[in-house]
């Protein structure tokens, strides 16, 4: 199990009966963004992988 997984498993332990908009975890996202900058790349990187999640050309 990654270090990150901890985070997940948490999340989804206490938040995984909830239903979430993308608009509600983008607003989300920009917020942790505003307090803690040095994770502006990880945080776009995941949004970006996020919205492509479709997309046939990857």
């Amino acid at each position: 199990m990654y270090f990150t997984d901890r985070g997940i498993e948490e999340l989804a332990a206490r938040r995984g009966e909830e239903e979430v908009s993308f608009e509600w975890l983008a607003e989300q996202l920009r917020t942790f963004v505003d307090l803690n900058p040095e994770f502006e790349t990880p945080v776009e990187r995941l949004a970006t992988w996020l919205a492509r999640l479709d997309d046939d050309d990857e």
